[in-house]
């Protein structure tokens, strides 16, 4: 079991936002959460890497409860894609993928080989947009440096919040093709991602909330 939600739930300033939520995902699991805007769907993300604490009931990962981790470690397990994207301006492409795996100590080749990598499975040549900064970028390319920054450590955890709903039909279809490789590595995350259409999904999930 990679996450389970027992029993949560969320208030905010006395109202509920997360009532009784009990829900389990296992590992390598797309998990889609389908809702109205408002609904809740990304304060279920958040709760997961303890952006937001939930103040009821119990998540677990990886059979621990949430706030027994250190809160750096337990996000740095977990890869995060937005819709709004949130690339280092100042950063190149390869410096934002590398991010978090420089965090967690990885030697300067295998960081090398790791964003290689993860550009090369979302369609993006290496020696073309390695050395580019955010600014020289499409939107849709933004995006999907924000993908492979969120997958580059390799993370237990993918959450995925609507980060294709700004894209045009055609930029959003290329996209939802080149993560969808992921799911077919014999090593995959758990994702678990919200939208408000299933148009909007990355691919056919396995289960819709």
């Amino acid at each position: 079991m990679m996450i389970r939600f027992e029993h949560t739930h969320k208030f905010y300033e006395g109202a509920v936002a997360i009532a009784n939520l009990n829900l389990e995902i296992q590992q390598g699991e797309l998990v889609v959460l389908l809702g109205p805007s408002g609904s809740g769907k990304s304060t279920v993300l958040k709760m997961v890497n303890r952006m937001v604490s939930h103040d009821g009931g119990q998540i677990f990962f990886n059979g621990k409860e949430i706030n027994s981790f250190n809160v750096q470690d337990l996000r740095r397990r977990m890869g995060y894609a937005i819709q709004s994207v949130g690339l280092f301006p100042h950063r190149t492409v390869a410096n934002n993928i590398a991010t978090v795996p420089k965090l967690l100590g990885w030697d300067a080749n295998r960081v090398q080989a790791r964003v290689n990598e993860v550009l090369k499975l979302l369609a993006m040549d290496p020696e073309q947009y390695a050395g580019r900064y955010p600014h020289q970028l499409s939107g849709g390319q933004q995006q999907r440096v924000g993908v492979a920054r969120a997958l580059a450590a390799d993370p237990d955890v993918l959450l995925m919040d609507e980060p294709f709903g700004a894209l045009d039909p055609v930029t959003r279809a290329a996209l939802q093709i080149a993560l969808k490789i992921f799911t077919e590595l014999p090593v995959k995350p758990s994702y678990l991602s919200p939208t408000t259409s299933m148009k909007l999904c990355c691919w056919q999930p396995a289960s819709c909330c």
